[in-house]
């Protein structure tokens, strides 16, 4: 049973866009939190930008003012923009979804539900 798909990664040069997309169930996509996280090799994973279910966001430090994250009601559907970016940004990049609790921390150890990932690659 798939409940978090993602979609939208791909290679582009620094300094260039990407949109991510990651279609969600309806029941989680009703979770009070729903994040997007991204992984290099032999790193932790990291949590990028998360937004509530009242509609309030954060975001690492590293991507603020660069990457915006929203969601679609209609569509069940979770976004991350991602302008500017950097080579610094590669990683494969997951949508998650906290049933009960907020984004603020955004630890993965808080995540209930997880995709496959989308792998993003910024050239220099």
């Amino acid at each position: 049973q798939v409940q978090l798909v993602e979609s939208g990664g791909g290679s582009v040069q620094a300094g260039g866009s990407l949109r991510l997309s990651c279609a969600a169930s309806g029941y989680v996509y009703r979770s009070d939190c729903l994040a997007w996280f991204r992984q290099v090799p032999g790193k932790e994973r990291e949590g990028v930008a998360g937004i509530d279910s009242d509609g309030g966001s954060s975001y690492a430090g590293s991507v603020k003012g660069r990457f915006t994250i929203s969601k679609d009601n209609a569509k069940d559907t979770l976004y991350l923009q991602m302008n500017n970016l950097k080579p610094e940004d590669t990683a494969m990049y997951y949508c998650a979804a906290r049933t009960f609790g907020d984004c603020y921390k955004m630890r993965s150890g808080d995540m209930d539900y997880w995709g496959e990932g989308t792998l993003v690659t910024v050239s220099s």
